[in-house]
């Protein structure tokens, strides 16, 4: 009767980072080496991605509401500087990607768009209109369609409404949140094999050598960008925070939260990974239960550089000469923009028309530019999303461990 359980206690011993990294080895050959079995494999993805999303709205809405019910009132949250690393960090790829574009400017062979039954916004001020919108969604609507804004206002709200309830009341708020966390590491401890579908599937579809080829150029300004901010940037601004070596925080957040991200494609669906890795930092739950969804929505520099690169691209192919005011309002309008995209695969390409309309780009000119998005959405959103995702829980560690520096009397 032991003989069952020794394969498990090994297969645990190995840890989930190497559990995650033997699933994308093995997806990897399956897609290569047996394309006809990937689709099959790739039902495990498809299963492990609709678990995160189908748990993810719930977990945000019961955390939150738990974490504002049961705040004592002399405990800090640090929510304010971790917004302002948000917005910093955002603005900061943006204009990162803008350098980029001037110094490796991207032409485009335009594709036709994809059918969609999406429409992007028509202004700044249509996404602003979307997010105030979303806002007051019914609580039962956000959580069925995953309106993160919406769900973090309902939790807020009721949150607060319940900080003066009874003792027995907070209990059980507790519980409730213990228990839906329970639930959501059930669910990662499938990550592997989830990792293992996805990756099959990506490289049956789309195979190394056409990845390497086509539009090479754009895939390479996009990575480019991407790898700055991850690798340089954003470990100036934790350094600047903590005041030492940033690296080993930033790595253990592209690790085990950027390899997840890059192969669900959704800062949604990694929320609860996020969650588990902030809990393993040793963070505050009543900050990191409001940060990490609130980062999920808007601390989107992967989208920034996107919209941005895509946008400069754009005008390049029209002939259009762009200045210095031009592009750093290209910077704003792309942050604010990318606070407005959606946190599923392929939520900012929908927004690139808003920046396109900068430069008086045609709507229909603009709409090939999202189809060429979606050509590179394997390679661009995938690493889009691992940047997003794994820099809200960096942020949010910057902002919790430089608080303790200061509360140290360290300068």
């Amino acid at each position: 009767m032991n003989q069952p359980a020794a394969k498990p206690a090994w297969y645990n011993r190995i840890g989930l980072i190497w559990q995650i990294i033997i699933g994308m080895v093995i997806g990897i050959i399956i897609g290569q080496f047996i394309p006809s079995a990937a689709p099959t494999v790739g039902i495990l993805g498809s299963l492990f991605v609709g678990a995160l999303k189908a748990v993810a709205p719930f977990l945000v809405f019961i955390l939150v509401t738990a974490a504002i019910a049961q705040h004592n009132e002399g405990a800090q949250t640090h929510m304010r500087p971790i917004l302002l690393l948000y917005l910093i960090g955002t603005f900061g790829a943006a204009v990162i990607a803008v350098a980029a574009s001037f110094m490796y400017p991207t032409t485009l062979t335009l594709v036709a768009a994809p059918e969609t039954n999406l429409a992007p916004p028509s202004g700044i001020a249509e996404v602003l209109k979307n997010v105030l919108m979303s806002l007051v969604s019914n609580p039962i609507s956000a959580l069925s369609s995953g309106n993160y804004i919406g769900i973090l206002a309902w939790a807020l709200m009721l949150g607060f409404a319940l900080r003066n309830a009874n003792e027995v009341t907070h209990t059980i708020i507790g519980d409730l949140a213990s228990a839906v966390s329970m639930i959501v590491r059930g669910v990662i401890r499938f990550a592997p094999l989830g990792i293992m579908g996805l990756v099959a599937v990506t490289v049956e579809e789309t195979g190394f050598k056409r990845m390497a080829q086509e539009y090479g150029h754009l895939i390479l300004v996009l990575l480019g960008c991407m790898g700055l901010v991850a690798f340089v940037f954003n470990p100036l601004i934790v350094w600047w925070k903590i005041r030492r070596d940033p690296y080993p925080l930033v790595l253990i957040c592209l690790r085990e939260s950027g390899i997840p991200a890059f192969f669900t494609r959704s800062s949604a669906a990694n929320i609860p990974v996020n969650m588990a890795l902030a809990k393993k930092l040793g963070l505050h739950e009543d900050t990191y239960a409001m940060s990490i969804p609130l980062g999920a929505t808007i601390n989107m520099a992967g989208a920034a550089i996107t919209i941005t690169v895509l946008a400069l691209a754009a005008a390049h192919t029209q002939g259009i000469h762009v200045d210095f005011g031009m592009a750093l309002l290209l910077s704003l309008v792309a942050t604010v923009s990318a606070c407005g995209a959606s946190g599923v695969a392929g939520g900012s390409l929908l927004l690139i028309p808003v920046a396109c309309s900068l430069f008086n780009i045609p709507n229909d000119v603009a709409m090939q530019v999202v189809g060429v998005g979606f050509v590179i959405g394997v390679i661009q959103d995938s690493a889009e999303t691992a940047l997003n995702s794994s820099t809200d829980v960096l942020f949010t560690a910057a902002a919790d461990l430089g608080a303790q520096r200061k509360g140290k009397g360290l300068n």
